[in-house]
């Protein structure tokens, strides 16, 4: 597979340096036309070899091929981020204030009794 220059991300800093290396080091890029002529195949093969390949057009890259595998860990990595980011938003806006049960129906104007009678209602509708 012919290569040519890699683009890197833009940052700044340490962490950006360490970025763009890291990057460089692991990253072929080939511009659409390269990438149609060594063929679906070859790119294929290379992301399942741990290869990835980023595409360009008028380079800029719009495109990487990828192993399933690394997609399957990002989608993964993806969803533990979400998780840990709404656990920090919780923990930051938590007063420390709890109500019970009790407190919070007589906020709502509700009684125990109505919703119990409610809920009977639904698992009777749903039951039939």
């Amino acid at each position: 597979m012919p290569s040519s220059a890699t683009s890197e991300p833009d940052s700044s800093g340490v962490i950006g340096i360490l970025g763009r290396n890291l990057y460089s080091f692991c990253m072929t890029t080939l511009s659409i036309t390269e990438a149609s002529r060594s063929g679906l195949s070859a790119l294929v093969a290379a992301a399942e070899e741990g290869r990835d390949t980023a595409l360009s057009r008028h380079g800029k890259v719009v495109a990487e091929v990828v192993s399933a595998q690394e997609i399957a860990q990002l989608r993964q990595d993806r969803e533990t981020l979400r998780d840990a980011a709404l656990v920090m938003a919780r923990f930051a806006t938590d007063s420390g204030v709890r109500s019970t049960l009790d407190q919070a129906m007589e906020f709502f104007n509700l009684d125990r009794a109505e919703l119990e009678a409610e809920n009977a209602e639904e698992a009777k509708s749903e039951d039939s």
